[in-house]
C-alpha cells in the first residue's frame, strides 16, 4: 500500500469543501491499470456533486471524471495495456488525484500527435461527438442553437458542428466571449446579457426558428429555448448550470408544436466497450485532421481546485479547463 494525494469531500456545499490529502493507493486489482495523471479535466458534473445536486454514491468521494495519464503499474489479467502507455478516460469517478487505480474498461489509447492535456478534455469532446452525430444528426441542412458556446463543450461544438456544415448559431455572456466562440465556428453568437436570444434567433432565421437547441443552461433559458424551435424541432437538455429547469409538462411541447425534448447523458451513450472506442475514435480523428482545436484556455494546480469550481461556477472560464497534479 502506497499514498497518493487527492481531492475529496466529506460533506455537501461550496467550494470550500473541497480537501487536498493524503490517500492510500493499493495496487491495481484484476482488470485495473494504475495511473499517473498528467491533466485532469474541469467539468461541471463536478460541482453537481460537490454542492449535492447530483447524490455521491459515497462519502468521503473523490470527484472528477476524466484524466490523461501514463500506465504505472498492470493489475492481473491485463493484457491490452502496459506500463508507458498513454492513455485517457471518462466516466470513471475520482479523477481529481495524482494517481489512481481505473479499470482499463473506461481507458482509451492516445493516439500519437495528440497531447495528454488535449486528451484530458475528452469528456468535453465525447459529449460533442454522441449530441452531433447521435443525439440529433447534424449535417448540411440542419440549422441550430448552442447555449454556452464559449464553455468547454460549445467551443468545440461550434467547430466539429460547422465541419458537418451546419448553420450555427451560440449564445454567450460576454462581448469576449462572443468573440471567441465566433472564431470556432459559429456563424452568429448572442450575448444574452444585452439581446434578448429568442427574438434574436427569430431574426436570424427569419422566423423560422432551429431544427435542435442543445442547452446545458436549464433553469434561465427554459421555456424560452422551446421557443426557439421550428415545429418538430428537437430540444436537447444536457446540463443545469444554472440551477434544473421546472414545471416542465408534456402539453409544452404539444403547444409549440409537437416538439422532442431528450435529456442525455454522455454515459449512456458510451455504455459498452465498443461505443466507447467508436465514440473516442471519431473524437480523436476530428482533432487530428485539424478540423476541431480543444483549446486549453486555463490550467490551475490540482491543489488550487477550489478557486477553479468557483471560477467556473461564476463564469469566469471559457473553453477548456484542466487541473495539473
Amino acid at each position: 500500500m502506497t499514498k497518493t494525494q487527492a481531492i475529496a469531500f466529506s460533506r455537501n456545499g461550496g467550494a470550500e469543501v473541497l480537501e487536498y490529502a493524503d490517500i492510500d493507493l493499493p495496487p491495481p486489482s484484476a482488470g485495473e491499470v494504475q495511473i499517473r495523471h498528467a491533466a485532469i479535466g474541469l467539468n461541471f458534473i463536478d460541482v453537481y456533486f460537490r454542492d449535492g445536486t447530483y447524490k455521491a454514491p459515497h462519502l468521503p468521494f473523490v470527484p472528477g471524471k476524466e484524466a490523461a495519464g501514463t500506465v504505472t503499474v498492470v493489475g492481473p489479467g491485463v493484457t491490452d495495456f502496459a506500463v508507458g502507455d498513454r492513455v485517457a478516460y471518462a466516466g470513471a469517478d475520482g479523477a481529481y488525484s495524482v494517481e489512481r487505480n481505473v479499470a482499463t474498461k473506461h481507458l482509451v489509447k492516445v493516439p500519437d500527435g495528440i497531447s495528454l492535456e488535449t486528451a484530458a478534455a475528452m469528456l468535453k469532446g465525447m459529449t460533442v461527438e454522441y449530441l452531433l452525430n447521435r443525439t440529433f444528426k447534424v449535417g448540411p441542412q440542419t440549422v441550430l442553437l448552442f447555449h454556452a458556446a464559449a464553455g468547454g463543450v460549445g467551443l468545440i461544438a461550434g467547430q466539429w458542428a460547422k465541419a458537418l456544415g451546419a448553420t450555427v448559431i451560440g449564445t454567450a455572456g460576454s462581448e469576449d466571449k462572443v468573440k471567441l466562440a465566433l472564431k470556432h465556428g459559429y456563424d452568429h453568437v448572442i450575448n444574452y446579457r444585452t439581446e434578448n436570444f429568442l427574438d434574436r434567433v427569430r431574426e436570424i432565421t427569419a422566423s423560422k426558428g432551429v431544427d435542435v437547441v442543445y442547452d446545458s443552461i436549464g433553469r434561465d433559458t427554459f421555456p424560452q429555448s422551446l421557443d426557439c424551435l421550428k415545429p418538430r424541432g428537437l430540444f436537447v437538455s444536457f446540463g443545469q448550470s444554472s440551477g434544473p429547469i421546472e414545471n416542465f409538462t408534456m402539453a409544452m411541447l404539444a403547444q409549440r408544436g409537437s416538439l422532442f425534448a431528450t435529456r442525455p447523458t454522455l454515459f449512456t451513450y458510451i455504455a459498452t466497450r465498443e461505443e466507447l472506442t467508436a465514440c473516442a475514435n471519431a473524437l480523436f480523428d476530428v482533432v487530428l485532421s485539424g478540423k476541431v482545436r480543444i483549446n486549453v484556455n486555463q490550467t490551475y494546480p490540482l491543489r488550487e481546485v477550489g478557486r477553479a469550481h468557483t471560477d467556473l461556477e461564476t463564469r469566469r472560464t471559457t473553453g477548456t479547463t484542466l487541473l495539473i497534479p
